[in-house]
């Protein structure tokens, strides 16, 4: 799969841009300021509906503008599968395959399967759970639409939970038969979740080590894990057991949304116990593992984002990675760097075909 062409209007700080890409590899150079990212975003926006640095779609609209449309055209299994994603101030978003709207945002995911490495990515070892949550989900769901749909489901009757808890506190009553039926819908799908992502760590974790060691060229000792109150306990005994702290926070305490992935480094805390250059290996690698395991259950090669990498690691490891598009592994790469001399030194090396765009 690659992305043969992309039309951007009023979307972050363009006004108009229509872009032309090699199949193998794109190189967006130009200094700070002038769009590298914005480009890459774009590309995410397409396969996911929405931005990857910036949710809030007013925010991705041109100063001055009230709407932007980004479109691209795409080749996946000897198909062109065209995608627009627009939005107007005061409106819903939009997004069409081949002129017709999806009902559901969700039945696009996974479609065009994409990984993107940023040095926002650091807040995955930085900032708290949800952040690592939203980094298992997002892997799992682009190859399982059941699990999207219970995750869906499941945060849906958590709010209604949350919103009766309050009522409840407001008008100082309470009814445990309704709650019940809401603890027997979250038990439900916070199984099916729960079980999940224990087979995904199951999966995931022999991939990521593989590609921590390439990255890193040492044989140190790391891991992640899956932390999850439901490990002990059936999560109807938890919601059962906690309805009176739950009934004085006016929120559900305990369930699948509040799991976490720990990442630790001889055993330790990667946070406080790891180097910049293993946390920067930790978190490529992370990335690296997400791309071969998404590609492993879809059936096409995603696309990969590369945003200001040699931010992250040194030009040998850029040029280890960039180097393995020599094999039938990768597929379509997109690199942004300040620096054009640099970059066009990694991947002429490569002996495949690649464009430089000069932003």
């Amino acid at each position: 799969m690659f992305l043969r062409h992309l039309s951007l209007v009023n979307y972050k700080n363009f006004d108009s841009k229509t872009l032309e890409f090699d199949p193998v590899i794109n190189c967006l150079v130009g200094d700070n300021g002038v769009g590298k990212t914005n480009v890459l975003d774009a590309i995410y926006h397409l396969c996911f509906g929405k931005s990857y640095f910036n949710p809030v779609s007013t925010q991705n609209i041109m100063h001055g503008a009230d709407f932007f449309v980004v479109e691209g055209e795409f080749e996946k299994l000897n198909r062109t599968e065209k995608i627009l994603c627009s939005f107007k101030k005061g409106t819903k978003k939009v997004i069409k395959r081949n002129g017709k709207p999806y009902e559901k945002f969700s039945e696009h995911i996974g479609f065009l399967p994409l990984v993107i490495i940023s040095p926002s990515d650091r807040d995955l070892i930085l900032e708290g759970s949800e952040t690592r949550r939203k980094f298992m989900d997002g892997v799992i769901s682009q190859s399982d639409k059941v699990y999207l749909q219970n995750l869906i489901k499941y945060n849906k009757v958590v709010s209604q939970r949350n919103s009766l808890l309050k009522y409840f506190a407001v008008n100082r009553t309470f009814d445990r038969d309704t709650i019940s039926i809401y603890n027997e819908q979250l038990n439900t799908l916070g199984t099916a979740i729960h079980h999940k992502r224990v087979e995904f760590i199951e999966s995931f974790l022999p991939i990521f080590k593989e590609q921590y060691q390439n990255i890193s060229e040492k044989d140190e000792q790391i891991d992640l894990s899956y932390e999850s109150q439901l490990s002990d306990d059936s999560l109807l005994n938890l919601l059962e057991r906690n309805i009176e702290k739950d009934r004085a926070l006016q929120y559900t305490s305990v369930g699948v949304h509040k799991d976490d992935l720990s990442f630790t480094i001889a055993g330790h805390p990667i946070k406080k116990f790891g180097s910049q250059g293993q946390q920067k290996s930790f978190l490529i690698a992370l990335k690296l593992a997400q791309f071969h395991f998404i590609k492993q259950l879809a059936d096409t090669t995603p696309i990969l984002l590369l945003d200001d990498i040699f931010d992250k690691l040194d030009e040998n490891r850029v040029s280890h990675i960039v180097g393995l598009v020599k094999d039938d592994n990768f597929g379509q790469i997109f690199i942004s760097d300040t620096h054009a001399d640099r970059t066009e030194d990694v991947v002429k090396n490569i002996h495949q075909s690649y464009k430089i765009f000069n932003l």
